[in-house]
């Protein structure tokens, strides 16, 4: 069988041409691979049950016996872990419904109460 001369050139621009497209697909034009989409998604679904829960946490923080003085101590430990961790050990990164704490959670809570106002509590020893 004779093929014709044109079908080499043919061949192999579209296996260049496929390789071309895929390089340009991947790096510029945004396409992922389903594992890539499915990782994005759960990361979003994480970070959005973390910002939901998050002010429950500084609520609730908040609310326990001398907070203020809890707080101080809190914002005068420089390390994130440790913040992190006495979060979880008290209960409060622990929400309803769940065993164990959230690390994500007790994160973001310390993350606020670095913030947060103790307006209440400083009125309080204010006035006494």
């Amino acid at each position: 069988m004779q093929v014709p001369t044109w079908i080499k050139p043919a061949v192999w621009g579209a296996v260049f041409g496929a390789v071309g497209i895929t390089i340009v697909g991947f790096s510029w034009m945004g396409w992922t691979q389903g594992h890539t989409t499915t990782r994005l998604v759960a990361e979003g679904r994480e970070s959005g049950v973390v910002a939901a829960l998050t002010p429950f946490c500084v609520a609730s923080y908040m609310k326990q016996p001398d907070a203020a003085a809890k707080l101080a101590l809190l914002r005068a430990d420089t390390s994130s872990y440790t913040q992190r961790e006495n979060i979880e050990k008290a209960g409060f990164a622990t929400m309803p419904g769940s065993t164990e704490p959230s690390s994500g959670v007790a994160a973001a809570c310390a993350t606020a109460l670095q913030t947060v106002s103790v307006a209440g509590a400083e009125t309080k020893t204010l006035t006494k």
